[in-house]
């Protein structure tokens, strides 16, 4: 088989694929047997009609016809990989010439959208800058209260009611002369929002047994989003009385035995989660940096593609307004997947099956299926290689993210290693698992990131 490519602008491609009789012949061959399993000719069982007669009977162009159909999407897939192009969509195929005889060959063009190539700017002259992690006291008291709160009590208060008192509530909205919705006897945390807008200042200064009105858009239902009329009533208010932060309290509540125990523990944790807001501020820096300083083109096609599929998933293709925002999140989500698809390439990223598993058990658990299941599905549905690809590019990120300097806005160079993890390290992992005989099955994924077993993995560090 011959292909060539022509680029007919940097997001598309058309490849222009000759394929010998020789290689057609086993479509061809199955085309006569699929045929004579379907047509009745008197004298002859099915499935055993010769070729001569299916063409006497049905037409060489039919027997063609169908071989061309069965093989051709093969064909593509094989021009695909030797061209190396990346495919971002379904290809426009028209085939411009077929084999008449043995001595022919079927000629056709596929055109389509690829992903462009695109230059990133070199890693190691880039430096970010991220929030500083310093705990102060309130960090640790507001963390401390946190905790009190879960072993509070609600007590009953004569008083009007103000922000964090729990007050139990009866609730009815209209709209002119008709009652839309009514709750009663519901308790809600004045501050909280969670509701309906403005029943916080509503409730604020209202004591047991008093009413007020105010107007609010409905939440929810079939009038969400209409202006109605509101009544509400506080029919108690409570207050949640906090233990002291105290040793006793300490002892009920975690496993040490001192409140200074207790917080410097709360201080660790603290600590750790500002890091950890440092390395995911520092990768959204990252991503951010390289988009504006990278040119690339967007592939409108697939971008099309993509509103289409959210719009008509939400039953909104008519509406224009709504249209053109979904259109610039996805064309940014796109740009985003060409930067670090290339970017998992220049750094040659390798997906170990144990990544992927630990990405897909995780992301099992955020829609509460079974991990075997879960993983079953996506085999079926095909999407397999896009989970490998997902894995892929947050990799690429944290390898990325070695490369640069990272600085807290006091000047600090930030230490993300326990998340980002380091090249030494991902070496030692390599070498461990090849000393325990692993061995896994290699896959390839069609965006093109391998997909390697720890043992291969370890070869390549060597």
């Amino acid at each position: 088989m011959k292909s060539a490519v022509e680029t007919l602008d940097p997001t598309k491609v058309k490849l222009t694929v000759e394929v010998e009789y020789d290689e057609l012949k086993p479509s061809i061959d199955h085309a006569y047997k699929h045929i004579a399993e379907q047509v009745n000719v008197p004298g002859f069982r099915k499935g055993k009609i010769p070729a001569r007669i299916i063409d006497q009977r049905v037409g060489r162009a039919a027997v063609l016809e169908h071989a061309i159909n069965d093989g051709l999407s093969g064909f593509y897939r094989q021009a695909v990989n030797e061209t190396g192009i990346r495919p971002l969509g379904q290809p426009d195929v028209e085939v411009t010439e077929v084999p008449l005889d043995a001595e022919g060959a079927l000629h056709f063009t596929a055109t389509v959208e690829v992903r462009p190539e695109i230059e990133i700017p070199a890693l190691d002259s880039v430096t970010l800058t991220v929030e500083a992690a310093e705990v102060s006291a309130d960090d640790i008291a507001e963390r401390l209260d946190a905790l009190r709160e879960r072993f509070g009590t609600l007590v009953g208060v004569d008083r009007p009611a103000a922000e964090g008192d729990f007050v139990v509530i009866d609730l009815k909205a209209v709209i002119g002369d008709e009652e839309i919705d009514s709750v009663s006897g519901i308790s809600y945390q004045i501050g909280s929002g969670n509701m309906l807008e403005g029943l916080d200042e509503a409730l604020t200064g209202l004591s047991a047994g008093e009413t007020t009105t105010f107007k609010a858009p409905l939440a929810g239902g079939d009038h969400e989003g209409k202006e109605s009329e509101v009544t509400v009533t506080a029919t108690s208010v409570k207050q949640r009385d906090l233990p002291e932060a105290d040793d006793e309290f300490a002892e009920l509540a975690s496993e040490f035995d001192t409140i200074e125990e207790l917080k410097a523990d709360l201080r660790e944790q603290v600590a750790s989660i500002k890091t950890s807001n440092q390395a995911v501020a520092a990768r959204d820096a990252l991503v951010e940096h390289l988009l504006e300083n990278t040119e690339i083109p967007v592939p409108q096609g697939a971008v099309e593609a993509e509103v289409h599929r959210h719009l008509e998933s939400e039953g909104r293709l008519e509406d224009e307004a709504h249209r053109a925002e979904v259109e610039v999140d996805a064309a940014k989500a796109l740009k985003s997947q060409i930067l670090l698809d290339t970017l998992a390439e220049q750094l040659k990223i390798k997906v170990a099956q144990n990544e992927l598993l630990d990405y897909l058990v995780n992301a099992s658990r955020q829609y509460g299926m079974d991990p075997n299941q879960f993983i079953q599905s996506l085999d079926q549905g095909g999407q397999i290689p896009a989970m490998v690809g997902e894995v892929a590019r947050s990799k690429s990120l944290a390898v990325a993210l070695r490369q640069v300097e990272v600085k807290d806005s006091e000047g600090k160079v930030v230490d993300l290693s326990e998340f980002i993890g380091s090249d030494e390290e991902d070496a030692a992992a390599d070498a461990a698992a090849a000393a325990a005989g692993e061995d896994v099955t290699d896959i390839t994924d069609e965006e093109g990131i391998e997909v390697v077993s720890e043992d291969e993995a370890a070869a390549d560090k060597a």
